[in-house]
This record gives structure tokens, C-alpha cells and sequence, in this order.
């Protein structure tokens, strides 16, 4: 499998169809990222096509191991500019426990029915951007410094955020009877 700046640079240099693997590879990830701004799965898929077609026509330099980091930055910004008769853009969870069916993160995490209901519900009780810093480190597997140059906030900002958010899910567990996560 080719990594990301390999399909890039294959891209830049003429071939369309290495694109369309990133976009096969992103594609679905994003989309479901971007839902949880737009509420409406259709929004957000026309949101991840609009990103990847920004990249596409504007062909950015993108530093080695940045692509999708760039690509979240990019889908991320054109949220904010979909939203901008709102105040402010809240990252929201509640969408995406409907959406994602994902085995691995279902199995390793939420061993039964009844501790993703538990889940679902202490994710809602935290800040929204509590919510997306643990989203993009832990669900996109993406780091420290990416996830900030997303959020628009500093790589400490990040780590703060994320030691917060744990601090409030680990209480939020607790008031539901869990005290350990990986029983």
C-alpha cells in the first residue's frame, strides 16, 4: 500500500488516479468527522468532496506525513464557513454512534450494548471541544500536533484538552457504575 505522500506525489506529478485512492482512503473518515459539525450526513459528504476537490484544484504543498491533517484542516474550515451565520461551531458525538460501525472499536471498547449507551451518554455530558480532541487523537489516529493544526490551537492546547477530557469521562464513567474501562 502506498502512503499518503507517496499518492500525493504521484498526483502532482500527473496521475489522477492516485488521488482517488486518497479519497477512497479518506473519503468515509472525513465525512463522519465533518457530521459531527453539520449534523446532516449529507452536508458533510458534500463538505468532504468540496475539501478534497480544493486540494485537488489548488494542488498545496503539504509537508511529509501532513496530508490528512491538511485534508481535516481543510474540510474543517470549509465547516466553519458553512456555519458562519452561527455563533460559534460546536463538534457534536450524538450523529456518530449511529453512523460508525466500526468492529475493532467496538471490540476492543464497548464490550456490550449497554456501555456504548454509558459511553454515548458521558460523551455528551463533556464540552464539544473536549469531544473532538479525543475524535481526532484517538478515533483518526491522528497526533498531537495535527490534531491542533485542526482545531486551530497549540499542541500543549491539545495535550490540556485531551488530559480534561479523560478527567471528565473517567467521572462521568464513574457516576454510571464504571470503574474501570477495560473490564
Amino acid at each position: 500500500m502506498h502512503s499518503d505522500d507517496e499518492l500525493y506525489s504521484q498526483f502532482l506529478a500527473g496521475d489522477p488516479s492516485s488521488y482517488d485512492q486518497l479519497m477512497i482512503r479518506y473519503g468515509d473518515p472525513l465525512t463522519f468527522y465533518l457530521n459531527g459539525y453539520t449534523h446532516d450526513l449529507q452536508d458533510a459528504e458534500d463538505l468532504m468532496i468540496d475539501a478534497f476537490a480544493k486540494i485537488m484544484v489548488k494542488k498545496p504543498k503539504i509537508a511529509e506525513g501532513s496530508f490528512k491533517a491538511y485534508l481535516y484542516k481543510t474540510g474543517r474550515n470549509l465547516a466553519t464557513r458553512f456555519h458562519e451565520r452561527r455563533k460559534h461551531l460546536v463538534f457534536g458525538y450524538e450523529e456518530f454512534s449511529e453512523e460508525i460501525a466500526d468492529p475493532v472499536l467496538t471490540e476492543a471498547i464497548l464490550k456490550d450494548e449497554r456501555r456504548k449507551e454509558v459511553l454515548d451518554l458521558c460523551l455528551e455530558r463533556i464540552d464539544p471541544e473536549l469531544k473532538e480532541a479525543l475524535w481526532l487523537v484517538y478515533y483518526e489516529d491522528l497526533s498531537y500536533a495535527q490534531a491542533a493544526k485542526i482545531m486551530n490551537v497549540s499542541t500543549k492546547r491539545i495535550d490540556h484538552l485531551l488530559v480534561r477530557a479523560k478527567q471528565h469521562m473517567r467521572k462521568e464513567l464513574q457516576k454510571e457504575g464504571i470503574t474501570n474501562a477495560y473490564e
